[in-house]
């Protein structure tokens, strides 16, 4: 007979006070999908703005101190950073993970690490190695690199001459990096391309990430999979390899739908969180791994949806901090199944909001991160300051 978990407050606590989750400066300004974008009258536009909105953000969840940036979003001049970065005012956060664009501009049509063109890899290489600058110029110790190279047709690609490319080129921009950064290379099955994509899968990822150095590692997106792929079991394994970096977490119904946190299967991410926390206590060490959100608010005021994207993560992350690992170890080796899965169940469906409300008020937060913002009276400020500047004269929309 399985029992309710006694909850072991100072694991808890002390997971608490350890467990940070880096904010996406893009999720605080309008986003959409290839239909259009429907208008938050709050959202930034400067990265300015993107820094101010995710300090109101760690201000009440007391858990996110670094704000991941996108080159080209929010530093399209690389050859002005350093008087970006003097006059940016860093108010209760830092910038964290840099983010390189190499799938935007027009020239990467058929590829940037893995274009035909030598040309178009020497320059995607350059903007890889400028934005391993800019992590030294702030301090940050994780590139985080996603790519969009891959066809749409079959036989108009060559996969093992694009991957010496990418082989290649992920190895000159390891040689880079200073002793502590860290390289991380995401996966994605499809999307633009949907006949084959270069890193389509963690085992690429893993494959890559060690021919390009020791210093790199896999970053996993919680949308980028398959419907139906084990996530947990993929984290288990990454981690058995040393080689898990990060992560970007959402959630999705059909595929990469950058929904919140969540808000779709958070047995998912509880059992994600799970993983891990069990590694850790097996192991008796603390796992080197980036906690990042990336989602896309289209229809949801930015920086609430970002606070409750946070609270989200840390009343999962306080559920699997209760499982029972003794007895969860004990009854996988004897075959009870109901118990084993129960273990996982009754910490899953364990009410932590009163633990969490203990733990805020212990750290001078307010109970309910959310309730304190929205009396705080910030949104309304940056409406009103914000009102208007999303549009030129003609009604086109304008950028910063």
């Amino acid at each position: 007979m399985v029992t309710a978990p006694k909850v072991p407050e100072e694991r808890l606590e002390r997971n608490l006070n350890f467990f940070e989750i880096e904010l996406p400066s893009w999720g605080f300004a309008d986003t959409g999908t290839r239909f259009g974008k429907y208008r938050d009258p709050s959202a930034a536009i400067t990265l300015q703005e993107k820094l101010d909105d995710a300090a109101q953000v760690n201000l009440y969840t007391g858990c996110c101190p670094s704000v991941a940036v996108h080159v080209l979003w929010d530093f399209p001049n690389l050859a002005s950073v350093n008087d970006t970065l003097k006059s940016l005012k860093l108010s209760g956060v830092r910038i964290g993970s840099i983010n390189p664009n190499v799938f935007q501009d027009q020239c990467y049509k058929f590829g940037s690490l893995a274009n035909p063109d030598p040309s178009i890899r020497a320059r995607a290489l350059k903007h890889l190695t400028d934005s391993v600058n800019l992590a030294k110029l702030t301090n940050s110790r994780y590139i985080s690199l996603w790519f969009a190279d891959g066809s749409n047709y079959p036989g108009t690609a060559h996969f093992r001459q694009r991957r010496a490319w990418f082989v290649a080129g992920l190895q000159q921009v390891h040689e880079c990096l200073d002793p502590e950064q860290r390289l991380l290379i995401e996966y994605k099955p499809f999307e633009p391309a949907f006949y084959h994509t270069d890193i389509a899968d963690w085992g690429m990822a893993l494959l890559l990430a060690r021919d390009a150095g020791p210093q790199a590692r896999v970053l996993i997106d919680t949308g980028h999979h398959y419907a139906g792929q084990n996530i947990e079991q993929v984290v288990a394994w990454l981690l058995s390899e040393k080689m898990l970096g990060g992560f970007h977490f959402n959630d999705r119904r059909y595929a990469d739908d950058d929904l919140t946190l969540g808000s779709i299967d958070p047995y998912q991410a509880f059992r994600i969180f799970h993983e891990i926390l069990l590694f850790e206590w097996e192991t008796g060490s603390k796992a080197e791994i980036a906690f990042m959100v990336d989602q896309s608010h289209n229809l949801k005021i930015k920086t609430e949806a970002m606070i409750q994207t946070v609270v989200t993560a840390q009343e999962l992350y306080a559920k699997a901090s209760l499982v029972n690992y003794e007895a969860l170890l004990e009854y996988q080796r004897g075959g009870r199944l109901i118990d084993a899965e129960e273990t996982l169940r009754q910490a899953f469906f364990t009410d932590v909001r009163p633990l969490l409300e203990e733990w805020r008020t212990s750290r001078g937060l307010p109970k309910d991160p959310l309730k304190a913002f929205r009396e705080s009276g910030y949104l309304e400020k940056v409406i009103k300051e914000r009102a208007g500047r999303h549009f030129g004269k003609d009604g086109e929309e304008t950028y910063a």
